[in-house]
């Protein structure tokens, strides 16, 4: 690689989040794998093997000793799987390969969409890979970059998922479709990301049904389950959407690449599972927005229904209410009348008049039953 193209590396690339470990001064002049040398492995490299017509000739602990079999092997493919990488590691790898300096950056820093570019005759497809973890009931999402070359493979992996040692084994068992090149490791990785759908597909479905289920049950902690389950079908929504360009744009280069009939064939396949994952996922997010509304027009009837309760309850008692006041206003005229009559005052003319005594209890009767009329009539009693 030419001195111009290695600071162009350097420009783009940013530093590694995690600090490294102090390491030796490199020699004056030292490339990116000389730094490589100097800084202890870790667990960065998970399996570097060198393959010829489909079978495992080489297994190496190390990037340099990697490239140095690779430059002396005739038609030999590497395989480099990397987990979350030092920048010096991936810097010797762009060197080795001549990566582009973007693409370096990209595999860096993470956190990319799904995406498919070409620089020249290397491929760089970013994936997003997911898990469900049914006790916590989440998705867990995992990056994956994937560099594709003539004679070689590299998977940058960040986070746990997806977990490539299947896929590797399931290669070297088919020797047949190894030996077809970095393209058939590139159709087998995206085979194991969808498949690896699968299972999110089915625990969101059963979140789903269980929704369903706690909403017509009344469950009052059911709307914080839909926000938070439609938080991760967007989410999912957004790792498996891309999926079907990234498949199609493959497809396009098939011709001017010469991909192997067989290959295009297991691709398709790919893009109609793909394909069949992102219906499954709009499909939930339509059903989310239908349950968020029924429980929206549930929770509604709900509190009119309380809000009708609370009216007839009201109303009861305001009749209630009615009830006792009309029959203290009737109690309360002969009351009045008595106390008067209870005074005992020395000028009263009733107190010498014969009739005085019944025209006294006459007064009281009409006097509570013109006040029954009144209230009788006006439905207080």
């Amino acid at each position: 690689m030419s001195e111009r193209r290695r600071r162009a590396l350097r420009a783009f690339t940013k530093p590694a989040k995690r600090p490294a470990a102090p390491s030796p001064a490199p020699a004056e002049g030292a490339g990116p794998a000389a730094l490589v040398e100097q800084q202890p492995r870790g667990n960065s490299v998970i399996t570097a093997a060198l393959y010829q017509d489909g079978v495992r000739t080489s297994t190496h602990d190390s990037l340099a000793e990697t490239f140095a079999k690779l430059r002396e092997a005739d038609g030999g493919m590497a395989w480099i799987g990397l987990h979350r990488p030092t920048e010096a590691e991936l810097l010797s790898v762009a060197d080795e390969f001549d990566l582009h300096p973007l693409a370096i950056e990209d595999a860096l820093e993470a956190h990319q969409r799904p995406k498919l570019e070409r620089y020249g005759d290397t491929l760089f497809v970013v994936l997003r890979a997911a898990r469900y973890l049914d006790a916590a009931e989440e998705v867990d999402f995992g990056e994956l970059h994937v560099f594709v070359g003539p004679d070689f493979v590299i998977t940058v992996r960040h986070g746990a998922a997806p977990a490539l040692a299947e896929v590797r084994r399931r290669m070297e068992d088919t020797p047949d479709l190894l030996k077809r090149g970095p393209e058939a490791v590139l159709y087998a990785i995206l085979d194991a990301v969808v498949d690896g759908y699968a299972p999110v597909v089915a625990g969101v479905e059963n979140d789903v049904d269980e929704i369903e289920t706690e909403v017509f049950s009344g469950d009052p902690m059911v709307s914080r389950r839909i926000y938070e389950l439609s938080r991760e079908v967007v989410e999912f929504a957004r790792a498996t959407r891309p999926l079907t360009r990234i498949l199609e744009g493959l497809s396009a280069g098939f011709e001017k690449y010469g991909i192997d009939e067989e290959l295009r064939r297991y691709l398709r396949d790919v893009a109609d599972h793909a394909t069949h994952v992102t219906e499954r996922v709009d499909g939930f997010r339509l059903a989310l927005q239908d349950i968020l509304a029924v429980n929206a027009t549930l929770v509604t009837q709900q509190q009119n229904e309380e809000m009708k309760q609370l009216a007839q309850a009201s109303h009861a008692q305001n009749e209630e209410i009615k009830r006792i006041s009309s029959w203290a206003a009737i109690l309360f005229a002969p009351t009045l009348v008595g106390t008067i009559y209870g005074m005992n005052f020395d000028h009263m003319p009733e107190l010498g008049w014969v009739l005085g005594y019944p025209f006294a209890l006459a007064l009281m009767a009409v006097v509570c039953g013109g006040l029954y009329v009144v209230f009788k009539r006006r439905d207080w009693l």
